[in-house]
């Protein structure tokens, strides 16, 4: 394989995609996102890319595993039981499949992500 098929995040021309969670998902604010999928498999099981996301909660329900990397802002995980974690600039963690809860965005934040999708 070629060198010049190395992604680079920094340079890479990847087009946002913006969008908001589906209504019934939304419990506060206006969670305005956007996308930079920078990669993904052939088999679609792999990807990772660059998420942000304006204030706002909603619900999640993970199939993927994800490891995230916060660059910037500040978020709380909650699990169903109400459990919270804060995550801010410079965590690293993994939320793994069968993880559902809420994402709340406090102040805007930006992730590096990298998901795998196990086969259905």
């Amino acid at each position: 394989m070629p060198l010049d098929r190395i992604i680079d995040f920094a340079t890479s021309p990847t087009p946002a995609e913006h969008y908001r969670p589906a209504p019934e998902k939304i419990l506060k604010g206006d969670p305005a996102q956007n996308v930079r999928n920078h990669y993904s498999s052939p088999d679609e099981q792999f990807s990772t890319g660059v998420w942000e996301a304006e204030p706002g909660q909603w619900s999640i329900s993970y199939s993927e595993h994800e490891y995230c990397e916060i660059l910037e802002g500040e978020s709380i995980l909650r699990d169903e039981q109400g459990n919270a974690r804060t995550v801010r600039t410079g965590d690293r963690l993994v939320i793994p499949a069968g993880f559902s809860g809420t994402w709340e965005v406090v102040t805007r934040t930006r992730k590096v992500y990298v998901i795998y999708e196990p086969a259905k």
